[in-house]
């Protein structure tokens, strides 16, 4: 089997991802490997720019950018102050193409994913994450499945 030196722990709605972040600090911890949290926060002009005419709409994204980063730096935290060095990324793109990027460029040995159901307005909006991300992924995969009605903040 091969060793375990990166884990890269992915968040989808911050206020829920706790137990996915748990879990992979107790696998880093367990294999003595580095931890990446990542969010990638989905752009949905980032293919055409904001040539729109509504600066408004920008102001609330970077807002949104902004929360995101505070809300992981909090959950982060908890797992740091037990001793383990997280690194936190939060990136703005295509969810699927930002987690492949930082797989092959950090060398990425297991990702650990929420075992998240998309609904039918995720799938219309984003497409079927989950199963494009299987189909590519050129590393092991670990899905946490979360209590219910665990929210974590």
């Amino acid at each position: 089997m091969k060793s375990v030196k990166k884990i890269l722990v992915i968040c989808r709605m911050i206020t829920h991802c706790g137990d996915v972040i748990h879990y992979g600090s107790i696998l880093a911890r367990q294999m003595r490997a580095e931890v990446i949290v990542m969010h990638v926060v989905h752009d949905p002009f980032g293919t055409m720019g904001w040539n729109l005419p509504l600066p408004s709409l920008e102001e609330d994204y970077r807002k949104l950018l902004e929360n995101t980063r505070k809300d992981m730096h909090e959950i982060v935290t908890h797992e740091k102050q037990q001793g383990l060095a997280i690194q936190e990324l939060v990136l703005e793109g295509k969810p699927v193409d930002e987690i492949l990027k930082v797989i092959k460029e950090q060398n990425i040995d297991l990702m650990v994913l929420p075992a998240h159901e998309e609904t039918r307005l995720e799938h219309f909006l984003f497409g079927r994450e989950n199963e494009e991300l299987l189909r590519r992924m050129p590393c092991s995969i670990l899905y946490v499945k979360s209590e219910p009605g665990s929210v974590t903040k």
